[in-house]
């Protein structure tokens, strides 16, 4: 893995030395506790009837994406990712490769658009019946952990702060996370939102 491969944050002074940050993309932890369908059926549907679901729901898919940075490194959207910037090839499964991160000190597994870990990835696959690693498996993925969070209803009524909000302990890259990891604002990733094409109540 080469330095060339990673975006910049903006530098900054340490001393004597100027320090720049590699972006690179964070992981997507699973749930703590996974809900079952009679505690999620109440929170998946949207208020407002008229709400826009599928856009919204697509633009919310695509900020996660941005926060997680996977899209800069890929020629498709960020499907074929592994956490530090390397591209897989193949969608069979899970890519299942351990990365070491310096900047971190950590190993990782996090692949894929939406950076799943390993770990995770083969409890969603299980839960929801994903056949491979594709781009539409993935998505369906993101959706269910974004379910999780009791968000799902949040997205479609475009109540996109409190989404971002709920989904926080699940993606590392989204304030308020904790992980100790880099953090997105929420107003940068309300303006990917809007530009992808989602509306805010």
């Amino acid at each position: 893995m080469t330095l060339s491969m990673y975006s910049f944050e903006p530098c900054h002074l340490a001393g004597l030395f100027r320090i720049c940050l590699p972006v690179i993309p964070m992981p997507a932890y699973a749930p703590a506790h996974w809900l079952d369908e009679v505690e999620l059926v109440g929170f998946d549907a949207p208020v407002d009837p008229a709400a826009d679901d599928a856009s919204n729901l697509a633009a919310f898919l695509d900020t996660i994406a941005y926060a997680e940075g996977t899209s800069r490194f890929s020629s498709i959207e960020g499907y074929d990712v592994l956490v530090g910037g390397k591209t897989f090839d193949g969608f069979d499964d899970h890519p299942r490769q351990s990365v070491w991160l310096k900047s971190y000190n950590i190993h990782s597994t996090a692949a894929g658009r939406y950076q799943f870990l390993v770990g995770t990835w083969d409890d969603l696959a299980k839960r929801f019946h994903l056949p491979d690693f594709s781009p539409a498996s993935q998505d369906e993925a993101a959706k269910q952990l974004i379910r999780q969070c009791r968000a799902l209803g949040l997205v479609y009524d475009g109540r996109i702060a409190e989404a971002i909000h709920a989904c926080r302990r699940i993606w590392a890259s989204l304030p308020g996370a904790g992980y100790g990891q880099r953090e997105l604002d929420t107003d940068e990733l309300l303006g990917v939102y809007v530009r992808a094409g989602g509306h805010i109540a």
